[in-house]
Parts: structure tokens; sequence; C-alpha cells
């Protein structure tokens, strides 16, 4: 309805009573005794007997207003007071029971527990017990694939939930840490009422500031719960103290809170790159998507950019406006040209409509004031005047709106010209800048936005940084050779030709042309061990076929000494010796 006022689409606004049209006795007073009026909108409240032509019925109004505003804020007080009587007596007042309890059909404000997630919640607190944190215990949960809190709503009808899985269903199996920690922070599940967590100043702000588990109130013993009550303070207690150490490692992070995944605008946090000791911390250092590494693949990519390469480019990027700033007038003012989008031509021109239009808005006012003049002396007709009004009215919001749209167009173009100037005359402070720090950091830049890397035809790699810099915002990206990791470790001498080399980890010892005839050398001598081997074991297997065959010949021989006379069973043990000495 207002935009219609604005619109000149409505003149007359009727309610019941004053009440309909609001019980903030200041926002009414601002409709009926300015927007109304600057808007040629008769108002009428029916049952109060206001009308905005009736000037001696308005001189009440305002008390009126005052009324209504006092009947609201007492039919408050009483609605809140009713409401904590009963939280006070234990009731449950949500309208939808926590997550692992369901209403009791014999009494609405009464929790039971709900037996088909209730092993779900009791295992999140078993894992806090354990030591767990809330991040290993969401993604334990989410290997188990269970339905998360609101999903699980929705399934029970729950109203409100199903807008969050529409795009991907899959969504309905990942839980986040908020579900995770406020399972582990709610009283509800060690049996006791918890409310009054978020509290509005009154009943005219709409604000409603959270506040800390400490300053929740709480009624004890209301209903079961589904772990005791030392858990639940165990729990409190070991989340209370699970703290990370500041700078972990010695790295210190200067984009924190700057650096920004450019695809889904989570921070890039820093983490350790799992490689081997290097010289200095910031090469054991890569930054990647925070929102990549609390939910996966599912949601996002790495984005991860080296500590080493970031730092640089910053730097350089930071020198080169630096040096620009200092020397090379053109590129700035090429730079001017490029952020304004509004040439020296094209600015005269508006500030020339813009005189024009004030002008005219200047002789449409006279205009109005000689048409009134005329009218009340009744040298034009009512009809007459109300066409000529029209007009000139129409004429008067077309000429506002367009006045409108070029001082904010030659404002904002103000604004940047006057924004370029502070930036080159901050930066220049920075010529010549060695290292980074978070005091250089902040001065100057809003915020960095890190792209995924990008694989060329050619193989080459690359990633897009874009930063966007105090006063100016961003003016173009930076394209970066992502660098390899060994590239931080110092030069080494080959221990074979004695030539120096960049090497590929701690333990390299070879230059690359060398570190090739090594592993082949030792690639044929493992074939010729091998082969060896082999050797080996065919002789070991022809002796002990022998030794079968031996032993075979000598018991057929006993079986047939055992026929014949003793002379001739000797006889013939000499002759086979010497026959196989023979053979030998």
């Amino acid at each position: 309805m207002i935009k219609d006022i604005e619109s000149g689409r409505i003149n007359c606004v009727i309610t019941k009573d004053l009440s309909r049209l609001g019980r903030n006795y200041l926002d009414c007073g601002l409709y009926l005794e300015v927007f109304f009026p600057e808007h040629n909108v008769r108002y009428i409240a029916v049952n109060d007997g206001v009308d905005t032509l009736n000037k001696s019925a308005m001189d009440i109004t305002p008390f009126r207003n005052i009324l209504n505003e006092m009947y609201s804020a007492d039919v408050s007080v009483k609605i809140k007071s009713a409401y904590r009587a009963r939280f006070q007596q234990g009731k449950f007042m949500g309208t939808y029971a926590p997550y692992g309890y369901i209403k009791d059909p014999a009494d609405h404000n009464h929790l039971l527990i709900d037996d088909k997630v209730a092993h779900v919640v009791r295992e999140i607190f078993d894992l806090a017990l354990e030591g767990n944190g809330i991040s290993k215990i969401r993604k334990h949960i989410n290997k188990q694939h269970v339905l998360r809190p609101a999903a699980y709503g929705a399934e029970q009808g729950e109203t409100g939930f199903e807008r969050y899985f529409e795009d991907n269903e899959e969504n309905r199996y990942i839980w986040s840490e908020n579900s995770v920690r406020g399972i582990l922070r709610s009283p509800i599940y060690a049996g006791n009422l918890a409310g009054y967590k978020r509290i509005a100043a009154n009943m005219k702000s709409k604000k409603r500031p959270s506040k800390l588990p400490e300053e929740w109130e709480v009624i004890p013993d209301t209903h079961e719960g589904i772990v005791t009550q030392e858990e639940f303070d165990t729990v409190q207690q070991l989340i209370t103290s699970r703290r990370l150490p500041e700078n972990k490692g010695g790295f210190e992070n200067i984009f924190a809170g700057i650096i920004k995944c450019a695809d889904c605008g989570y921070a890039l946090r820093a983490m350790s790159a799992n490689r081997r000791k290097r010289p200095d911390i910031i090469d054991c250092v890569q930054y990647t998507c925070n929102n990549y590494g609390r939910y996966g693949n599912v949601v996002c990519t790495a984005h991860a950019i080296e500590a080493r390469d970031l730092f640089n480019a910053v730097l350089a990027d930071i020198n080169r406006f630096a040096d620009m700033a200092v020397n090379d007038e053109r590129a700035v003012r090429a730079i001017k040209k490029r952020l304004t989008e509004t040439d020296q031509s094209k600015a005269k021109a508006m500030e020339k409509e813009q005189k024009k239009l004030n002008k005219r808005l200047a002789e449409l006012d006279r205009l109005f004031s000689s048409l009134y003049e005329d009218k009340v002396m009744e040298r034009i007709t009512e009809r007459n005047f109300e066409m000529m009004s029209g007009k000139y009215q129409k004429e008067q919001l077309e000429i506002e709106a367009r006045l409108k749209e070029v001082t904010e167009t030659l404002n904002e173009s103000y604004e940047k010209l006057q924004g370029i100037r502070d930036f080159l005359s901050l930066i220049r402070n920075y010529q010549g800048l060695k290292e980074l720090d978070a005091t250089v950091v902040n001065a100057l830049i809003n915020k960095i936005l890190v792209s995924e890397r990008e694989k060329s035809v050619d193989g080459t790699v690359k990633q897009e940084i874009k930063i966007y810099y105090k006063f100016i915002g961003f003016v173009g990206e930076l394209h970066i050779t992502p660098t390899k990791r060994w590239t931080a470790l110092p030069h080494k001498n080959c221990m074979v030709c004695g030539v120096e080399y960049v090497p590929g980890s701690a333990i390299s010892k070879y230059c690359p042309i060398c570190a090739k005839k090594v592993q082949r050398e030792k690639s044929n001598e493992s074939k010729r061990r091998s082969r060896e081997q082999k050797r080996m074991v065919c002789i070991e297997m022809s002796a002990k076929n022998d030794r079968l065959i031996c032993r075979s010949e000598t018991e057929e021989l006993f079986v047939k000494a055992m026929k014949m006379p003793k002379l001739t069973y000797l006889t013939m043990l000499q002759s086979q010796h010497l026959i196989r000495t023979f053979s030998n």
C-alpha cells in the first residue's frame, strides 16, 4: 500500500479505528502528520471519527495513539507473565518438541523420549565424554547416514524445513557443527526445561539477542532425561575447556578474516601441508576453504593456495600500486577512468542536466504558487485548477526521480574519485615494501578472494586471486602459477657429479641426471640378485631330487637282498657304487 501511495495510485486510506493503523504512537504520528499530507492522501478512522480533512477532530488523535500503545503494552505484559508462570511450572511451551523427544499425547506441555532417535543423542554425548570434539562427532554421525534434526522434523510433519532440501536430497544427511553443539549444550537432554535464551528489549523491538548458556533460565527435573545430570555437566566442562593454542607451530596468519573462497564465500583457513620440515614455517602452510574442510567436496572444492604464493602475490601487487602512485601518472589516470566508469564529457553532460532539472523544479514551484493564487482569486475554475495541478505534479515527480538518479551517479563518481585519491595517498607510504604484516594488510585490504586452480591445455596450472583494496575495491585479478612445494628447499651438490641442483625432498642426494643412473644401477643389481636367488633355488631343488632318487634305489636293493644270498648282495652294492662314481 505504501508503494502504491508513493506512486500516486491511492489518495484515501480508511480503517475501522486508529488501532488498525498501528499501536506505535510515533509511527502513527509520522503517517498522519507527515507521510499522508506529503502524498495528498486522506485518512479516515470510522469508529474514532478521525478524518484528516477535519482539522478540529485531529487535535485529540495523538492522545488516542498513546492510549492504543498503552493498551498494547498492557496486553504484552499480561501475556508474558502468563507464559512465565507456565514455564516456571515446568510446562514445555514450544511449537515442536526438540530432537530426541516427542510431545506427550495426553499433555502437550510434557515431553517424552522419542525412541527412534534417542540413541543418536546418546551416542553424541558418549563421543563427547570420550574427549572427541564437535567436528569429529559430526563426521562420525555423517558417516552413519543419519537424518539431520531438520530433516527428521520434516518427516514428522513439522513445517518450514523442506526448503533446505529441495535442491539437494543429500543435504538431509549432512549434520552441521551447530546441530551437534546445540544438542550438547541443551539442558533439555538432562531432563531440565530451558527457556528465555533470547529476550527482546521491549515489545517494539524485533531484535532478540542471544544469551550465554550460563544466563539461561532452567527448571530442573521436568521430564525424563536421555543422559544423566552428571554426564551433562561433564560434557559442558569438556566443551568449555577445549581450546586450540594460538599461532600453532609458530605461524602468524596475517590474512585472518580477509582471505575468502571465491565460490562459496567461506573463509580460507591456514593449515599444515603435511610435508617434510622446511627452513621457514611459511613453506609448511597452505590455505584451504573452510567449507570444504568441514563438509568435503559435496559443498565446495579445496581452493588450496600455498601461503608463500599468497604472500608473494599480495606483496608484489602492493608494490606495483605503490610504484604506480609515485612514478606513473598515466597509469593512475587510466585506473581512475576505469573505476569511475564515467569520463569527463559524460560527467559534464550530467552536471548540465542536473542544473537544467533544478531550474525546471524551481519554475514548477512558482507555477504552483501562481496557480493557487489564481484559484483563490477565482480567476480559474476548480476543474482547471485540478487539471493543471495534476499535470504539474506529474512532471514534478518525473523530474525529481530523474534528478535523484543523476545526483546519485555523480555522487558515486565523486566518491570513487575521492576514494582513489585517498588510496593513492595511502599506498605511497608503502613503496619498496619488503615484508608483509597484519598491520599493512588490514590498512590496505578489505578482502581477498581465491579461486580454484585451473589446468590449461598445455598442462600449466594457474590460479586467480582478486584483491579488494580499501577506498577503491576490486581493480584487477592476479593470475599466479602455483609453486611446487619442493622449490622452498635450499640448493644441494650432487654426491656423484658434484653439480648444484634443487632437491625434490630433504633426503635427496643426487641431481636428476645422476639420480636416473643410480636408479638404473640399483634396478640392474636388484635383477641380478633376483636371478642368482632363483638359480640357487633350482640347485637346491635338484639336490633334493637326487637324494630322493638315491633313497628309492637303496630301498629297492634292500628288498632284493632279502630274497638273495649275502655274497651276491654285497657284489651288487659294489657294482652300483662304481657306476654312480663313474657317472659323477
